[in-house]
């Protein structure tokens, strides 16, 4: 089965009597078992996989024809700002792919992994890269993925009874050295403000790597009684870690947007139940919404999150580069953060005791990790949950046959789709021909295409 979604349909007569909508879904549910079963990543078989009276061959894609040689590399390199790695002349290991096209990839991912991933995530429109080390401008393509991100966990998190908030980004010297094992753990990627214009602050203040030591004091304020718990707020917020190994975008950065929630429980219990119910959430958003196969697990003693008693993870696998990725993690606290910062309530027998707490976070690693195991040699691909655009319409004007002309039926399908819950764009420029269109969407990872031309329209059909 291949990895591209709907290429295969020769014209939407194929979805004769069944939802659109639904045929996206089961095909995406389809993606995620192929990924745990591993048997996605390198098929490139065509196969009869939706019985349609209309599809009865299963044909190659019109830019399913380059060649690849093999070799590798290790480094990450910089692309120009057109995405283009230089490699001093010939790419090593011979891993360009001999196209003579410079606006789509010119390397192959099995044959140079690192420098394919550098130049995907530029020539896909997910970022910019910016003149600070280690950060990156998240353009619309990419950040509207991040926001289906954000509201799927959102609606799933405020079903569970947590409330959104908002904390400073900024905290003191003195609340961040309040727990020893916890600063210690981010000493060498806290950033901080020294100065005011050309005045040195009396006191160093710490630009935010995490929040616990900036939300607790608020919580001894907010908890008084086993009436006052569980205490759940989460904050979607950026923080900064100066990390000196190897920036890579959205994997390794200096500066990332994340989703933190923190929670306070009267019981160790409750507290345990919580952090394996958002360990369960984040697995769902890996496997359900980006089609990317985790393992859940518990971190070992060194690498569970400095200051908790305990850190879940989902882990997912990158098969190119034979190694783990962090997905996400949640951290059972214990009582520690809440004898530091004085957070005590009076059970329901009158005895003060100190709640039981978790912080749990997800970040922009997900798309990283997404484009990774999903991404090929034509570009990025994007499980339909997950697109921002599901469906693009391309118009293909004839001689005879103006842009005016195939743009209202167009316009009626996009709307018939968007009815029925799809995300849809019509692609009518006019300085740019359908063949750029193809690949550049190609390139963004768009599910499905559908080519309306002089013929199509005579006949009443699109092309899929």
């Amino acid at each position: 089965i291949r990895t591209r979604w709907f290429d295969t349909f020769s014209n939407l007569n194929c979805f004769k009597g069944r939802n659109l909508s639904m045929v996206l879904k089961w095909w995406s549910l389809l993606y995620v078992t192929l990924a745990l079963s591993g048997g996605f990543m390198d098929s490139r078989q065509h196969i009869n996989c939706i019985r349609c009276n209309d599809v009865s061959a299963f044909e190659p894609s019109r830019f399913d024809r380059m060649k690849l040689r093999g070799g590798g590399g290790t480094q990450l390199p910089v692309p120009d700002q057109n995405g283009n790695v230089s490699h001093g002349g010939k790419l090593k290991g011979g891993s360009k792919i001999k196209d003579k096209r410079t606006d789509g990839l010119t390397i192959s991912k099995n044959a140079d992994f690192a420098s394919w991933y550098s130049q995907l995530v530029v020539k896909s429109e997910l970022i910019e890269y910016y003149d600070i080390s280690g950060c990156y401008i998240l353009r619309p393509w990419a950040y509207a993925i991040w926001e289906i991100i954000q509201s799927f966990v959102d609606s799933k998190i405020k079903a569970m009874g947590v409330k959104s908030c908002y904390f400073p980004m900024f905290v003191s010297k003195k609340a961040l050295h309040a727990e020893q094992e916890h600063v210690e753990g981010f000493t060498p990627e806290v950033a901080w403000v020294t100065k005011s214009g050309n005045t040195n602050l009396a006191e160093e203040i710490a630009i935010r790597p995490t929040s616990e030591t900036i939300m607790y004091p608020a919580f001894a304020k907010w908890i008084r009684s086993h009436r006052d718990l569980p205490l759940r707020v989460n904050q979607w917020c950026n923080v900064v870690r100066w990390e000196f190994k190897d920036p890579t975008p959205f994997l390794r950065t200096r500066e990332f947007l994340w989703q933190e929630g923190h929670t306070a429980h009267a019981t160790k219990a409750a507290a345990a139940a919580e952090a394996f119910q958002v360990q369960e959430l984040y697995r769902t958003v890996y496997e359900d919404l980006l089609a990317v196969p985790v393992v859940p697990g518990t971190k070992t003693s060194t690498e569970k999150f400095a200051g908790a008693e305990s850190s879940l993870t989902v882990e997912a696998f990158i098969p190119l580069t034979g190694r783990a990725v962090q997905g996400a993690t949640s951290h059972q606290l214990g009582q520690k953060f809440g004898h530091i910062f004085g957070i005590e309530f009076e059970d329901q027998q009158g005895v003060r005791q100190v709640p039981w707490q978790n912080s749990w976070g997800l970040t922009t690693r997900t798309i990283g990790v997404m484009a990774m195991v999903h991404g090929d040699d034509r570009g990025l691909v994007l499980p339909p949950a997950i697109a921002p655009t599901q469906v693009v319409l391309v118009p293909i004007p004839g001689k005879n046959t103006s842009m005016s002309s195939l743009l209202p039926p167009l316009q009626d399908l996009a709307a018939a789709l968007a009815r029925e819950g799809l995300r849809v764009e019509v692609d009518h420029r006019e300085h740019v021909t359908p063949g750029f269109k193809f690949n550049q969407w190609e390139l963004r990872g768009v599910p499905l295409r559908l080519e309306l031309g002089p013929r199509d329209l005579a006949a009443g059909r699109v092309v899929a």
